[in-house]
């Protein structure tokens, strides 16, 4: 009964900012590195950030490095992504993912548009 519920997405100006919430249940969320994927209209899915368990290590992706910052709170089972200084380049669909069990779970995704 995993789920992964993402929240926080809409329309913003170049230069502006969101924050990403993604609310997770049916797994012993700490145990749990957790990331955020994103797929721009006719690309690939990418990987933008993850976090380690307990919030140690971060990574990020080259695009977002200095922008964006990804973070946890255990007692709340959730991941945030923070995102500033926006940019056209990430209007995609945002995804929360973790890996357990062998198999990839995944939310269903926020949409993030950003135009002027």
């Amino acid at each position: 009964q995993v789920q992964l519920v993402e929240s926080g997405g809409g329309l913003v100006q170049p230069g502006g900012s969101l924050r990403l919430s993604c609310a997770a249940s049916g797994f012993t969320f700490s145990y749990y590195s957790m990331n955020w994927y994103r797929q721009p209209p006719g690309k690939e899915r990418e990987l933008v950030a993850s976090i380690s368990d307990i919030g140690s290590r971060t990574d990020y992706a080259d695009s977002v490095k200095g922008r964006f910052t990804i973070s946890r709170d255990n007692a709340k089972n959730t991941v945030y992504l923070q995102m500033n200084n926006l940019k056209p380049e990430d209007t995609a669909l945002y995804y929360c993912n973790t890996r357990l069990r062998g198999h990839d779970s995944w939310g269903q995704g926020t949409q993030v548009t950003v135009s002027s």
